[in-house]
């Protein structure tokens, strides 16, 4: 119950759970439903936990129930442990996928700063440090914890805190942290005044000021003497730990090295000891510190991961090795594709042509959306990569396009437009074909008729117009009128659909009493010769009742068709019924006298 006199009801749908708060009252309303969509469905990860998971399911459908409790017990653990085993596998791969994107993010961000924004010495640092405070988090994680705590001063991780603000640059967070420190040592206050003076005079170059770079480092030494003075003074000599923030305002290298756990990476301690050595590091001096600072980090008995070689490459500026190791390391084309065709567009792979005649960013491309034409629906998205690679993505969307399965006519009709769009008339021709083959041996006339004229293809449509003239001469109608009365030009695909087409049209005006123009009609089929000869018969039939119609076969009904065009209805008949005798051995066609004597 929700409350005194409310309920809660509930009803189960496909995927669905609809929850509500009831009201009972006179009209029994119901109020406030709460809907929940069971959406987990569509992860493709989490489908893997419903597969596994089944497969317990039904195996712990099948302990028995004869079996005694206590025997049951250890069988019911076993279980409980496989569906948390099938939970945990789901977890471990969701953190590698996440740890994956977080390297691939790792690896653009620093490509953007060094090769497309190129930031300038100066700049250089700044972004750099962008970097590292974006991709190391965890001190924000650890200051949460500690502010939250009841004494943040004396929290064991703040002193973690202040230094992991220190080593990231972040200054003003650090002497925010130190003032609570203060508060707590009255008696130290000078001290962290001191330490809050240095923090806050620290320089940091501004692009946006007039200030040249040269100034800016003439600034930055005097600070770095006045800190250095201050540990010489042995300022803080009697604070353990605002020594060490001192040494480390010095780019100590020991007093870095110390803060390995806290810094994580070689590359993090990298970008730590240029703000405090280096502040005004040009780019092309980066590949001596990233390498010296990866060998002092490191231990000597460790192996460097493909990761660091990454970034090693970054640094020494060698696109095309980044490029290279990434396309080895990571397990799709996603990233490499789109990195070197931004680096393209930037004109910094302009030289660097592959032995087949492709250059580097139409090769990874053209890798890539092969891959994606392997997906059911991702296929789409494959088209836009191949038009936009100018030497092979014509070709490779004509092979790939060919091997798209065509499960429905919805799927037929979007690689159809595909291909019409870029005047891809062969694979045109090919997929319709297709479909007309399948629709004619689902006996569906209509759709293949129309896939036939599609594709414009006589031979088929010729096929595909003798099916609806033999279903006509079983069945005595005509199935998928609307298509067969809006052929419009294309009927003169073939003899046969043109046939097909005016022999409907024939039915119509006769059904709707218009015997003179259906006569006529009837006639040019006749004397056009292109009446398959298994429907002469029925020609003769349709004529009969035409020729006892005086409005036909009157002089004056006549007298608009050319005698040196068209032969009568009566005498066209007559030789059409001797045909007929001659193919069937039936009697030819004898008018009755009446007609003939008013023709005469």
């Amino acid at each position: 119950m929700f409350s005194t006199g409310k309920h809660m009801g509930f009803a189960w749908g496909p995927g669905d759970i609809l929850v509500y708060e009831t009201l009972y009252k006179a009209k029994g309303t119901c109020m406030d439903p709460l809907i929940r969509k069971d959406e987990d469905i569509y992860s493709p990860i989490l489908r893997k936990l419903f597969n596994e998971s089944h497969h317990i399911f039904v195996g712990l459908q099948t302990v028995g129930e004869d079996v005694p409790s206590k025997n049951k017990k250890p069988q019911f653990v076993s279980i409980s442990k496989n569906y948390r085993s099938v939970i945990r596998a789901c977890m471990e791969e969701l953190q590698q996928l996440v740890s994956i994107l977080l390297a691939i993010e790792l690896i653009w961000n620093l490509c953007e700063v060094l090769f497309i924004d190129a930031a300038p010495a100066g700049s250089l640092l700044l972004h750099l440090l962008d970097w590292v405070r974006l991709h190391k988090a965890d001190v924000d994680e650890k200051t949460r914890e500690v502010l939250q705590s009841e004494s943040p001063a004396e929290h064991h991780n703040y002193w973690d805190v202040v230094v992991s603000y220190v080593l990231q640059g972040r200054v003003e967070e650090a002497r925010q942290m130190l003032v609570k420190q203060a508060n707590l040592h009255p008696a130290a206050r000078g001290m962290f005044k001191l330490m809050d003076k240095l923090l806050s005079k620290m320089p940091f170059y501004n692009p946006r000021s007039t200030q040249t770079l040269t100034e800016f480092d003439v600034i930055w030494r005097h600070w770095h003497e006045e800190v250095d003075r201050c540990l010489q003074d042995n300022s803080f000599s009697s604070n353990q730990h605002l020594e060490f923030i001192c040494k480390i305002l010095l780019g100590d290298e020991d007093s870095l090295l110390e803060c390995k756990d806290l810094l994580g990476t070689w590359y993090h301690f990298l970008v730590t000891r240029l703000l405090f050595c280096h502040p005004t590091v040009k780019p092309t001096d980066l590949h001596y510190y990233a390498q010296s600072c990866m060998t002092m980090f490191l231990d000597s008995r460790s192996v460097s991961e493909p990761l660091d070689s990454i970034l090693l490459a970054s640094f020494e500026f060698d696109i095309h090795q980044v490029i290279k190791d990434c396309s080895i390391v990571l397990n799709n084309w996603w990233f490499v594709a789109h990195l070197t065709d931004l680096l393209d567009h930037c004109k910094l792979l302009q030289s660097h042509n592959l032995h087949f005649g492709s250059n580097l960013r139409e090769f990874l491309l053209l890798e890539y959306a092969s891959g994606l034409f392997t997906h059911h629906s991702l296929w789409q998205l494959a088209v836009d990569y191949f038009d936009h690679c100018p030497e092979f993505g014509r070709v490779y969307l004509e092979l790939q396009i060919e091997r798209v399965p065509l499960e429905t006519e919805r799927k037929a009709l979007k690689v159809l437009r595909v291909c019409e769009e870029r005047q891809m008339s062969e694979q045109v021709r090919s997929i319709c074909k297709i479909m007309a083959t399948r629709a004619l041996r689902n006996n569906r006339l209509g759709s293949a008729l129309s896939w036939s004229i599609r594709a414009k293809d006589a031979a088929f449509a010729t096929l595909i117009s003798e099916r609806f003239l033999q279903d006509y001469s079983t069945r005595g109608t005509f199935s998928d009128l609307d298509l067969i009365d809006n052929l419009g030009p294309s009927m003169l695909l073939s003899n046969r659909l043109t046939f097909l087409g005016k022999y409907r049209e024939f039915h119509r005006l006769y059904g709707q009493k218009h015997f003179s123009k259906a006569a006529k009609l009837l006639l040019s089929l006749m004397t056009a010769k292109i009446a398959p000869q298994s429907f002469w018969m029925t020609l003769l039939t349709d004529a009969l009742p035409l020729l006892e119609q005086k409005e036909v076969i009157s002089p004056h009904a006549l007298s608009s068709c050319s005698k040196s065009a068209h032969q009568s209805l009566w005498d066209v008949l007559v030789v059409l019924s001797r045909r007929v005798q001659g193919e069937t051995g039936q009697a030819a066609y004898a008018p009755p006298p009446s007609v003939e004597l008013e023709y005469l």
